[in-house]
């Protein structure tokens, strides 16, 4: 199980080549969608805009729980648009799950490799000749949030967002984390998978509902890469919409989520939960 995660010494594929989605990977996601309907439904409002369709562009959404990729890649192939994310160099070297994750068609983030500045460049320059948007998660992790609001998260998708030049659409989703348990953040043998299998069978059958709500593009016009401070209002920006188009998907659950995941770390803090009477916007780290 580690070897399939563990990283070579070399890269297998240059940040800078162009992606490109295979044949295989849009049968992989056919096979997703029959997984999504068979675990739980599938519920989707909102529309993608056309111009987010085959050209360069950004899907920001929130990370709820592990199997919520699952869910949006069935919603956005329904959706008519081949689902690519931007995913970390060290899982697209992994052996046998990289190579599967590269038929997607990623955009690719090298980190560690070389400077912060040099990986965001060639990150940049790859989401410019992407083929179609690409699904980010401006969080960077699964949200430990108690009311699994998204987490602060940091600026990087709003910096890449403003220095490519490319829309950014969002993406708002509740249900996922009903899907199977969070688990554990290392697997080392099989007693670390029983957690998630037994959820999953769990969810076979509870049928949780999964609501995907495709949002807006949220308006970054006046705002540049090169003047200080846009960054942290652009990322603003994205994080109240996402969280906006939130609300409404859990209305029986304003503050915390009924399933109960007792794997499911809850240290963290959300700055963006909705609150009652007016509130100074929240700061944000970069």
């Amino acid at each position: 199980m580690v070897a399939l995660f563990r990283r070579p010494a070399e890269p297998t594929r240059r940040s800078d080549e162009r992606p490109q989605v295979s044949p295989l990977w849009r049968a992989l996601t056919q096979f997703d969608r029959g997984l999504v309907r068979l675990v739980g439904r599938l519920e989707i409002t909102g529309t993608i805009p056309e111009e987010l369709r085959g050209r360069p562009g950004l899907i920001a959404a929130n990370h709820i729980g592990v199997f919520d990729a699952f869910v949006l890649t069935a919603a956005l192939r329904k959706a008519g648009v081949d689902p690519r994310f931007l995913l970390a160099g060290g899982l697209l070297d992994a052996p046998v799950v990289g190579w599967i994750l590269r038929q997607g068609g990623p955009v690719r983030v090298d980190r560690g490799r070389s400077t912060v500045v040099e990986a965001v460049a060639r990150t940049i320059e790859a989401l410019r000749s992407a083929s179609g948007p690409v699904l980010v998660y401006p969080e960077g992790r699964i949200s430990r949030e108690p009311g699994l609001w998204p987490e602060r998260g940091k600026t990087g998708v709003a910096r890449i967002a403003l220095a490519a030049n490319v829309p950014v659409m969002t993406i708002s989703q509740w249900g996922a984390h009903e899907a199977v348990y969070w688990g554990t953040e290392r697997v080392e043998g099989w007693r670390d998978l029983v957690p998630v299998v037994t959820s999953g069978l769990r969810a076979l059958r509870a049928r949780p509902v999964f609501r995907v709500h495709f949002g807006r593009v949220v308006d970054l016009s006046d705002l540049s890469a090169r003047r200080p401070g846009d960054a942290v209002r652009a990322h603003r920006r994205i994080m109240e919409a996402i969280t906006a188009d939130l609300v409404p998907l859990r209305p029986d659950e304003p503050d915390t989520p009924r399933f109960h995941d007792p794997t499911r770390p809850t240290d963290s803090t959300s700055p963006w939960r909705p609150r009652t009477g007016p509130a100074d916007p929240p700061p944000v780290t970069s």
